[in-house]
């Protein structure tokens, strides 16, 4: 059975009555209410303009709710980016002057990481990433692959506890979106970071997650929570033959109305 490791405590992220309002009463989000436990996995489906996006901006304190509802990350309130969250977007934000170690390096050294503490991070990441042997090019010389991968190590230099992914593999081929699915999943089994990620792809959700999130369209609020009782180590190949999968996979795919 899929699940997470439950550890004594409040939830990593708990989400109760949030609703957003942008101007000329525009509403993005209507009571969303949900909890993503201590190394859980948990992706958010929904269609475009849902407020997918815009949930994940309140969760890591980047814009503000309306007043009503509450988000918490540990217990503690969220009113601005919190150190322990960690957010990687689409769009990957290095350097375009600065190395693929300079970048990587690059937050951990403005926190005030010690610099023995840096080293030691960076030479874990650059292999488990597979960037070591790109360390010194510069981002314009590397495939769209490798700087999301970047994009993560940016990150996890920082070593969060919560991990907010929105649609990071979005903007990818598929081949190259599959060997970051697999790459992240091997992450996740390695660290056991707590994780919501926002994305458009049902059998993505389906392999990576615990759970599956399903919002309405806007204003957004969540209609469906389905569990993934897929069994963790997951292979993808193995994984993807499993009868569990499919169940899955044809059951959201009804509740997104494309089954």
């Amino acid at each position: 059975m899929a699940g997470a490791l439950v550890e004594p405590g409040p939830p990593a992220i708990s989400v109760r009555g949030v609703a957003k309002t942008f101007d000329r009463g525009m509403r993005a989000l209507e009571a969303v209410s949900f909890d993503v436990g201590r190394e859980e996995f948990v992706s958010v489906l929904g269609p475009s303009g849902c407020g997918k996006s815009t949930l994940l901006r309140i969760i890591g304190g980047l814009i503000p709710a309306d007043t009503e509802g509450s988000v918490r990350v540990f217990g503690q309130p969220v009113t601005r980016p919190r150190p322990e969250v960690g957010i990687v977007f689409q769009t990957h934000n290095l350097l375009p002057w600065l190395t693929l170690e300079a970048n990587l390096r690059l937050a951990a050294e403005i926190r005030g990481v010690a610099v023995a503490e840096i080293d030691a991070r960076c030479e874990r990441l650059l292999e488990v990433l597979r960037l070591a042997p790109f360390r010194g090019r510069h981002p314009h010389q590397l495939s769209g692959g490798m700087r999301q991968r970047a994009a993560f190590g940016q990150i996890l230099m920082l070593q969060p506890e919560v991990l907010l992914l929105d649609e990071p593999f979005g903007a990818l081929d598929a081949l190259t979106r599959d060997q970051l699915n697999v790459e992240l999943m091997r992450l996740w089994q390695d660290q056991r970071q707590s994780v919501l990620l926002i994305t458009h792809s049902i059998a993505e959700a389906v392999l990576l997650s615990d759970r599956v999130l399903v919002m309405s369209d806007r204003p957004g609020r969540v209609v469906a929570d389905l569990p993934i009782d897929c069994p963790r180590p997951r292979d993808p190949q193995a994984t993807r033959a499993l009868p569990e999968f499919s169940r899955c996979e044809i059951e959201l795919s009804k509740m997104m109305g494309v089954g």
